[in-house]
């Protein structure tokens, strides 16, 4: 027998995945990705970010046509309102005082509308 055995070599070890802080091996922690995938896939301009992206264009532009659709009803619509057989003080009143709040209602739908959308679609990136 010899007297000084040879020595053992290190075992090699492949690490597939790297781990948090305080995780240990075969306790089934797993770590959150630092970036959530649409978020990743936005930033580095992929397909899939720019599909992300152009849901939330068409999204705002549906609601800004949509406004608009109802803006323009209601502009349209003034014309016949002044062809009428009408005391001027009635056209005055419906001028006034009757397309203001109308215009206010449709301009809050709007922005309150937009803020959906982007909250949602910050809902999506975010998950």
């Amino acid at each position: 027998m010899p007297e000084h055995p040879e020595p053992r070599r290190p075992r090699r070890e492949t690490v597939t995945h790297a781990t948090a802080l305080g995780d240990r091996p075969g306790r089934g922690l797993r770590t959150r990705p630092l970036h959530p995938p649409a978020r990743s896939e936005i930033d580095e301009q992929t397909t899939l970010g720019h599909t992300y992206v152009r849901s939330l264009m068409r999204s705002q532009l549906r609601a800004a046509l949509t406004a608009l659709g109802a803006l323009a009803l209601l502009v349209g619509t003034l014309p016949l309102l002044l062809a009428l057989p009408a005391p001027e003080a009635l056209v005055w009143a419906a001028l006034g005082v009757g397309v203001y709040p109308v215009v206010w209602a449709v301009a809050h739908w709007y922005v309150r509308r937009a803020e959906r959308n982007e909250r949602d679609f910050t809902g999506l990136v975010e998950r």
